[in-house]
């Protein structure tokens, strides 16, 4: 119990540094995002709780293709949000990032790189 605490803690912390962070230097709390925090805790975390070394490669292959059909957002967001808005730039660059996800793995499964299915 007190090791999901710890976890959650630990987790919530990073999050609560890098929008402080932001709140006083976009660019820096843009680079700390950017860095891939979350993936290496969840590397860690799955080794401190003895994972196999399969599943935690598996981890990092997957992270990998997951976070390309994301980046689009990145560029649609900043435009949209003078436009219509942040409530309505943010829903939109979700549905769109879904729909990316979903094109994405369509391609990949051509290729034979089987995201959601064995």
């Amino acid at each position: 119990m007190y090791y999901i605490i710890f976890k959650y803690l630990i987790t919530a912390a990073l999050v609560v540094l890098i929008s402080e962070v932001a709140k006083r230097n976009d660019r820096l709390g843009s680079l700390i995002a950017s860095l891939p925090l979350v993936t290496i805790l969840t590397l860690i975390w799955l080794k401190v709780e003895n994972a196999s070394d399969q599943k935690i490669s598996n981890h990092a292959y997957y992270t990998f293709w997951f976070v390309l059909p994301t980046l689009p957002m990145f560029l649609i967001f900043p435009k949209l949000n003078p436009l219509i808005g942040f409530w309505l730039a943010l829903f939109v660059s979700i549905i769109l990032t879904f729909v990316l996800f979903y094109l994405f793995q369509l391609v990949l499964g051509r290729l034979g790189i089987h995201l959601f299915s064995s």
